[in-house]
């Protein structure tokens, strides 16, 4: 090989091309080298993690097995005492039932054989009201507490069934409500006295108390005779089940604004209570004769007071020529030309919360047209009785009332499809609302609410002078029952 040039030379750039060479694998090598490192280093730190990763989730497996078996326990704990509860409970509601009966005993009475036996009649009528009771719950009867409770005014009561002949003497029903309350340990016969809605009052959250009482089975309601409880039948009605529980205990015939509620309806006028409701038989056997009437402010409260105050402030004699005689009757507008004989006055319509006084005629004597005109002929005057020495009682005399005959017209012109609320407009909303049968729409005047009163007065309060209502809209000067 020959050698062209300086030798030297070529084998100097010989050797540095292939130390160039040489240099470019080394670096490769050492570049692959550090990424298999890098990559090592990347896969064992990951590897690394998921060895953690399973370390935490046996140990999480391990307690999540122990949470489930200590759950499972606990599940298997609670199901045994809540069976346990739950038969508490049913022996807690199965424990000392009970049916319990209220009687609104103003127009719920008890046969009359009872009541005139006094003490021995109450007890009696206790025992027989037991078991009739008991003999509708049938194979439970043995297991039955029967709770009785009758509420009464005793004193306005017992005066309604001397009236009525059902008893002598006002004494044989205390005697009776005695006798009753001792009977039975569970029956009482509780004295509301005068007032208003003060049984219906007590019958009601009664009612609510017991329905909320699981121990409760049934509630008998004594009420077949009052309609004002049927709006709050209809609302406790509303749950399906609180209408299974509760029936009306039927003596007079029930009213058809209860029987409209679907409640289930108990009869047993044959054995304990009465069909018909109390009557005043002394007034008819009384026959008294009317007492002269003399010219003054209607409304004074003084008998024999027979005149209207017209607008002008002049009175007017009421005679057979200007105005018919006044019939209370269940609304003010209700003035027939010709007044009929006094019909039978019941003690529950006299003492219902809502429902107005019985029709009772009050007597007036007529008096004949005076004239200012000397020409006019003057009518013939009749003798009449000398007046009646009367007396108010603790209550005193109502005060006079002004009226306007042509308001007092207008009133008495109303048909039976639009005559107007007396407790209404006289005594604030009635408290039957809608299911009041008289007018609420009305917008009367002044006069027409003077006149309102005026009629409403005529009808005698239930109570007479021992009435204790402040606002009652009733005559207090007429005794109801003669």
């Amino acid at each position: 090989m020959e050698m062209n040039g300086n030798p030297i030379v070529e084998f100097v750039q010989r050797y540095q091309a292939l130390q160039i060479r040489r240099d470019t694998s080394s670096q490769l090598i050492k570049d692959l080298l550090v990424y298999s490192e890098g990559t090592e280093s990347t896969l064992r730190a990951e590897n690394q993690q998921l060895l953690q990763q399973i370390r935490d989730l046996e140990l999480d497996l391990s307690a999540d097995t122990r949470s489930r078996r200590d759950l499972q326990q606990q599940l298997q704990a609670a199901e045994l005492r809540l069976s346990s509860f739950q038969l508490e409970v049913n022996r807690m509601k199965n424990s000392n039932p009970y049916v319990v009966v209220l009687i609104d005993g103003d127009g719920l009475h008890f046969k009359e054989s009872f009541i005139r036996g006094g003490v021995e009649g109450g007890k009696k009528a206790a025992y027989a009201l037991r078991t009739a009771i008991l003999r509708e719950c049938g194979e439970h009867a043995n297991d039955i507490q029967v709770i009785a409770t009758v509420y009464a005014n005793l004193a306005g009561l017992g005066k309604a069934m001397r009236r009525n002949g059902s008893i002598d003497n006002e004494n044989d029903l205390r005697d009776f409500a005695q006798g009753f309350t001792q009977g039975k340990a569970m029956f009482d016969f509780v004295d509301v006295g005068h007032g208003k809605e003060r049984a219906d009052n007590k019958i009601r959250e009664s009612t609510n108390w017991n329905l909320r009482n699981y121990n409760c089975k049934q509630v008998i309601l004594g009420i077949s005779h009052d309609a004002g409880y049927a709006p709050f039948l209809d609302e406790l009605f509303h749950d399906e089940e609180t209408r299974h529980r509760v029936t009306i205990l039927e003596g007079f015939p029930t009213t058809r604004e209860l029987v409209a509620t679907g409640a289930q309806i108990l009869n047993h006028t044959e054995t304990l209570f009465e069909s018909k409701k109390l009557i005043d038989k002394t007034s008819s056997a009384r026959n008294p004769t009317p007492p002269a009437f003399s010219p003054g402010v209607i409304g004074s409260g003084v008998p024999g007071n027979n005149s209207v105050t017209n607008n002008s402030g002049n009175n007017v004699a009421l005679t057979p020529s200007t105005s018919t005689n006044f019939t209370p009757a269940t609304s003010t507008n209700s003035t027939p030309a010709t007044a009929p004989a006094a019909p039978a006055t019941t003690y529950a319509r006299a003492i219902g919360n809502a429902s107005p006084p019985p029709q009772i005629t009050l007597p007036i004597q007529p008096r004949p047209i005076t004239s200012t005109r000397p020409s006019q002929q003057q009518a013939p005057k009749t003798a009449a009785p000398p007046p009646v020495q009367w007396n108010p009682g603790p209550r005193g005399l109502d005060p006079p009332i002004q009226v306007s005959q042509t308001a007092l017209d207008s009133i008495k012109k109303r048909k039976e499809n639009n005559k107007l609320c007396n407790n209404h407009y006289l005594r604030g909303p009635c408290a039957k609302g809608s299911d009041c049968c008289f007018e609420h729409k009305y917008k009367p005047s002044k006069d027409e609410i003077n006149a309102i009163a005026f009629l409403t007065r005529l009808n005698p309060c239930a109570n007479g002078q021992d009435c204790d209502v402040e606002d009652c809209i009733y005559g207090h000067h007429v005794s109801l029952f003669g």
